[in-house]
């Protein structure tokens, strides 16, 4: 007989998940009466590992063999705790530990508990939307670019369905200096497509003036790159979203500027004067030089992506609190909040003062992060993360979430290993958060899910560049990645569609992730597959804001139910060769939902 504790069961902890300052959480611990407990002590460290408090738990009643002690977890501020049991019994004292789904005596993992403020809330208009992703420059292009001021050099394709340059220069650099000439008219063209996939927010990357097509080298802040349009051209794409009910948030990047730019100005392509240029300059502060001017603290060692100093009060003004702010700027060009570009380089203080400016601009703008791992205990550069407990970030690039639904898309994980991934990120992350999640299986910086699916995504650019699916391995992602979005769609959060993974676009890693859009010769199935799923999550509330409840009734099938209000909503997964019997209740969806074969996947969403 073990010691049982669960603290995602309300038998055990019956608070689920985070807690707030002074909230009591009930807490049960069931010890076997052989144990002849006379003391239990619940342990709690703060992050660092220091003492916090030690609560005792007083036995509370007998069921059957176990002895229950039970107390209150009461948390004083907002932080992120960590805790274990101290139990004294007829052989002495020991720890108790968790240990993956169980306990275990003096080895293991202490349990966490994130303690958010109070006052922490986040967006209601971002609460379980469907979010689409948008790479500009790949997306849709309408009319003419203007060149005038485009930096140099660059080369812009005539034809929209040719590759995407891959080659790197005689000095072996990949500049990403090819353009097709993706804008802001072709997006709002567009703009009816997106709203009829069921699409409530769009994330754009960046559009600022920039050197490449990726445009994470900012050359101005404030200025559209001039391929995309003008300011105007901005303002009016994000009005006609709004007439949709579609938001619009744009990639932050405040960790390091473009070598080429106005704040650097390394090869004088700007009026005044560029840090690179002069100590005299405005500018310089944001930067490190080692040694001035061709030596200087660069991004990841990219010397044309020079690092800021990310609290120099003179960039602090320039980005945040200026009148004429960079965040101000776009807020009032008609953006509705930000996603920060890796987000754990930005300092917890400069995190702090964004979200409050951003907060006091707009009451109800979005503050995205990127974080590739659980955000709730994410230690950076040797700090700890404050993203909840400061309650700095509304949302998280849901990295964890895609790996629990690949492993289980894939065969990796039988379903049990899946549901321990996203109970973890639950438990973890303050609900108003999870509401706002950015769930996704591609982005521009992982390859395209279909080619993921299909398990023949590696190789070197050469390689990648001639790399298509054959039909066989077509058949087999797109089965998967039907199965795979129907538990992207069901899970709380905000399901996130990369442009062009509807349409059935292929690829490796980057830039091979980032072609054009497809227009006309689309996967017209898979398309109407997503439009399906994103009405459905549209008119569906359970599926939107629902309480979850996750079960695996056998290897390799898995069942989410979402209930909210009297709307209880089942998403049932198979990958087994066997009869599958779909429930009694309307069904919106299904898929191979009888006998099938080793290899198909079945599925289907049924309400009660």
């Amino acid at each position: 007989m073990r010691i049982l504790f669960d603290s995602r069961k309300k038998e055990y902890k019956e608070v689920f998940g985070c807690l707030t300052p002074g909230q009591a959480c009930p807490i049960h611990i069931h010890i076997p009466e052989t144990v002849k407990t006379n003391q239990v002590l619940c342990v709690v460290n703060y992050q660092d590992g220091s003492l916090c408090k030690q609560i005792p738990l007083t036995f509370d009643y007998k069921d059957g063999p176990y002895e229950i002690f039970s107390g209150d977890l009461v948390l004083d501020v907002p932080e992120l705790y960590f805790y274990y049991f101290r139990i004294t019994g007829h052989t002495g004292t020991f720890r108790l530990f968790r240990q993956g789904y169980d306990t275990n005596m003096e080895d293991g993992d202490c349990w966490q508990v994130t303690c958010a403020p109070a006052t922490f809330t986040t967006p209601d208009w971002a609460k379980g939307k469907l979010i689409y992703q948008i790479f500009p420059d790949r997306f849709c292009k309408e009319g003419d670019c203007d060149l005038t001021n485009k930096l140099q050099p660059y080369e812009v394709h005539q034809n929209w369905a040719e590759e995407v340059h891959w080659q790197p220069t005689e000095k072996g650099e990949v500049l990403n200096n090819d353009f097709f000439g993706g804008n802001f008219r072709g997006i709002e063209k567009k703009l009816p497509y997106l709203a009829d996939m069921g699409v409530e927010i769009l994330y754009l990357n960046p559009i600022s003036k920039s050197f490449s097509s990726h445009r994470y080298d900012t050359g101005d802040y404030k200025t559209p790159d001039p391929m995309l349009g003008t300011l105007e051209n901005f303002s009016a794409l994000c009005e006609a979203a709004h007439k949709l009910g579609i938001r619009v948030i744009l990639d932050g990047v405040y960790s390091h500027t473009g070598a080429d730019s106005l704040y650097f100005n390394k090869y004088g392509n700007f009026p005044g004067l560029g840090a690179y240029q002069s100590p005299d300059s405005a500018y310089h502060s944001w930067y490190t030089f080692h040694q001035y001017p061709d030596k200087y603290l660069s991004w990841w060692d990219f010397d044309t992506l020079p690092t800021v100093k990310k609290m120099d009060p003179a960039f602090l003004d320039y980005i945040i609190t200026g009148e004429d702010s960079v965040i101000a700027h776009w807020l009032s060009a008609g953006a509705d909040g930000f996603r920060l570009d890796v987000a754990d380089e930005l300092p917890n203080a400069f995190m702090d003062l964004f979200k409050k400016q951003v907060r006091k601009l707009r009451p109800d703008a979005l503050v995205m992060g990127e974080v590739w791992e659980d955000a709730s205990n994410k230690v950076a550069y040797n700090v700890r993360c404050r993203y909840f407990v400061d309650g700095t970030l509304d949302s998280v690039m849901n990295y964890p979430f895609r790996k629990a639904i690949l492993d289980f898309a894939t065969g990796a994980d039988d379903g049990k290993g899946v549901i321990w991934q996203l109970e973890t990120i639950l438990e973890n992350y303050p609900e108003q958060v999870i509401h706002c999640n950015m769930n996704l299986l591609g982005t521009h910086d992982t390859p395209r899910i279909l080619s993921v699916l299909s398990g023949d995504f590696e190789g070197d650019r050469q390689t990648l560049s001639k790399k298509k699916l054959t039909d066989e391995q077509y058949e087999r992602a797109s089965a998967r990645l039907k199965m795979a979005t129907a538990l992207q769609y069901a899970l709380p959060g905000c399901p996130s569609l990369y442009y062009g993974d509807e349409a059935g676009m292929e690829g490796g890693k980057d830039p091979f992730n980032r072609r054009t859009f497809p227009w006309g010769k689309e996967d017209a199935q898979l398309q109407a597959h997503f439009r399906k799923l994103g009405q459905l999550r549209k008119a569906l509330k359970a599926w939107q804001l629902g309480d979850t409840a996750f079960a695996c009734p056998a290897p390799g099938c898995l069942q989410v139910t979402r209930t909210l209000d009297g709307q209880k909503v089942h998403l049932y997964l198979n990958r087994r060769d066997v009869v599958w019997c779909i429930p009694a209740g309307k069904v919106h969806l299904a898929e191979n939902t009888r006998q099938f074969t080793i290899g198909s996947y079945g599925w289907a969403i049924v309400e009660e």
